[in-house]
């Protein structure tokens, strides 16, 4: 089995509350991140995809076709957003929208695509997604959750 891994940026803001608490708690949690104005990042994703090469093109996945999956699925929605307000799994205090939050949400996002999908010999898998809010912080997700 071969992992193959695409890496994409996309920048969008966000803050994090919970609305089940109060505003001191929100801001004793999570300090400055609970400013409702929010702030911005500009993030990376990773999304590593698992699967034999096919035997005549030595690829695990077409390359183009990785790339219109994350664009479609995830930067789409992601790019250029304030995750809290635009994004439907943020909007309305559903999750707070951790680089744990945001790496869940964008396989959800890609997994019934990746489901369905036969490349070459073999069905590619989704493998795991990353995401980077600094260079130094990143959540990743492996599925099962």
């Amino acid at each position: 089995m071969i992992f193959l891994t695409r890496r994409s940026t996309f920048s969008a803001s966000h803050y994090y509350w919970n609305d089940g608490w109060t505003a001191e708690e929100n801001e004793r949690v999570f300090g400055r991140c609970a400013n409702r104005n929010g702030h911005g990042h500009n993030y990376t994703l990773e999304v590593t995809v698992a699967g034999n090469p096919d035997s005549v093109t030595g690829f695990v996945v077409d390359l183009k076709w990785l790339k219109d999956v994350i664009e479609r699925e995830v930067l789409a929605a992601f790019d250029h957003r304030h995750l809290n307000l635009e994004v439907p799994e943020f909007a309305e205090g559903k999750l707070i929208p951790t680089s744990e939050n945001i790496a869940i949400a964008a396989w959800k996002r890609m997994a019934p695509t990746f489901a369905s999908a036969v490349k070459g010999a073999g069905s590619v898998q989704l493998s795991r997604v990353r995401v980077y809010e600094t260079p130094e912080i990143f959540a990743e997700y492996r599925g099962g959750v």
